[in-house]
């Protein structure tokens, strides 16, 4: 029987051979990343495009991204959103949010994301206090102990027909362990909780192999 996790290797790369247009300048953004020394967590090439094509499937013209990394999933997000749109990308590490910069501007996307500096949590009450436009779509893909709280922040900044996404759901199957002593696992839990008591949320949840392994994801509509 061939192993598993090579098979979804495979097949993420014929997937994104077959289908998704990584151009340089996202390969660029990978590779300088990784150069950077930041970790390899990025989404997969699929995973971009699959972002991207949510934003325009909701029309959307405001993004609202928790948890920078190196810009690579902000260039698909940044693009989707196109000239006229805005990111704001949050990004708790300084040197996480330079090297996101540096790719930005590489891109050509400077002007169209805006990576702010400095706890999430802070950054989202800051911003909620500015009362600013509501984001079409919101990503959350950082630090899993506070998902329940980057969660709430976005049901303030979203209208409805937003959509918003939170990433690695199911942790390679350690979402299902309540006892688990995993703050990622007990994080993960909390946000789904909250995503089943909100009742302005219609919601799902699904399973994803691939290059980066056992995960899935949330995916949430806010509704009146």
């Amino acid at each position: 029987m061939p192993d598993a996790t090579q098979s979804w290797q495979d097949v993420d790369e014929y997937l994104i051979d077959t289908l998704i247009d990584e151009d340089e300048a996202l390969r660029q953004a990978r590779a300088a990343s990784h150069a950077a020394g930041l970790p390899p967590i990025e989404v997969a090439a699929n995973q971009g495009a699959f972002l991207a094509l949510l934003v325009r499937m909701v029309s959307g013209r405001r993004v609202l991204e928790v948890g920078t990394l190196g810009g690579y999933s902000t260039i698909w997000l940044a693009r989707a959103v196109g000239p006229s749109g805005r990111v704001v990308t949050l990004e708790v590490d300084p040197h996480h949010a330079e090297v996101a910069r540096g790719n930005l501007e590489r891109a050509g996307l400077d002007a169209v994301a805006d990576v702010v500096l400095g706890p999430a949590v802070d950054s989202l009450e800051a911003l909620i206090a500015t009362r600013p436009e509501p984001f079409d779509l919101v990503f959350i893909d950082a630090d899993k102990q506070n998902n329940a709280r980057y969660l709430a922040a976005a049901l303030r900044l979203t209208r409805p027909g937003s959509a918003i996404v939170v990433d690695n759901v199911v942790r390679g199957g350690a979402v299902v362990d309540p006892a688990s002593a995993d703050p990622n696992v007990q994080g993960t839990r909390a946000v789904l909780d909250l995503v089943r008591a909100e009742p302005r949320l219609t919601a799902t949840a699904l399973q994803t192999v691939g290059s980066k392994g056992w995960d899935g994801f949330v995916l949430a509509l806010v509704r009146e």
